[in-house]
């Protein structure tokens, strides 16, 4: 199985543009032969908590159906950030889309408190069976939770995409945490980071994956838009940028 997680520098609410963005590096990912891409936490927005009430998307949303058509057109399954309406509140979603199949969300369980007063947090792991594998999605604040990793392997994971807009001070230990889950649950960690500014700090890119012995494959700059490219089947990894 061919997995990318794309590095993506996000326009802060700006839907149209991102979306155009995402279409260049899922069609990227389809010249490549890969069979899922996926992008950082609230790629199609970028990560403005206080915007998110305003940007916030029903699973429904027209403004999504071009990655369903995407989806089909390449046989390729597609995850993307959004933040998610859950009633009068908001989530932190990733919206899943599988050739010829219903979209699929999925809402960050485990929150920062930072991000409690904009939004609330999901109840279901969701995973993810293709080419042989399960895959479950981790987005940010919970991908750094140990919990959250043994959670998802005690479903059979043995893909954990991690979706991330992470500071410098915080990527450094993230690194070293996402190669001791990868060796300890023996799965592979493929991680989707934004670069340039989010919120009140700035994202430093260094997506990347780890076998599951815990090695590092490939891994991004801090600063570049691209993507981090693993073979499943011979265990090999590069980036594109």
């Amino acid at each position: 199985m061919k997995i990318c997680a794309v590095q993506l520098r996000p326009i802060a609410g700006d839907v149209a543009a991102n979306t155009a963005r995402h279409e260049r590096f899922i069609g990227r990912a389809g010249a490549n032969s890969a069979d899922l891409v996926f992008f950082p936490e609230l790629s199609l927005t970028g990560y403005e908590p206080r915007l998110a009430t305003t940007l916030a998307m029903h699973l429904a949303d027209a403004r999504l159906d071009v990655f369903q058509e995407q989806s089909d057109a390449q046989h390729i399954i597609i995850g993307i950030g959004v933040p998610l309406s859950h009633g009068s509140q908001v989530q932190i979603g990733m919206v899943w889309f599988t050739p010829g199949a219903p979209r699929r969300s999925y809402a960050k369980q485990q929150l920062h408190a930072d991000e409690l007063p904009y939004f609330v947090q999901g109840e279901d792991q969701l995973v993810l069976e293709a080419a042989g594998h399960t895959l479950a999605p981790a987005i940010c604040y919970e991908s750094l939770q140990s919990s959250h990793a043994a959670g998802a392997a005690t479903l059979g994971t043995n893909v954990y995409l991690a979706s991330v807009a992470k500071p410098e001070h915080v990527m450094a230990r993230a690194l070293r945490h996402y190669s001791d889950i990868a060796r300890q649950h023996d799965m592979y960690v493929c991680l989707a980071s934004c670069v340039g500014p989010s919120d009140d700090f700035v994202s430093v890119g260094q997506s990347a994956v780890w076998n599951p012995r815990g090695e590092l494959l490939a891994q991004m700059d801090g600063e570049s838009e691209g993507m981090v490219m693993v073979d499943t089947g011979d265990g090999t990894a590069v980036t594109v940028s």
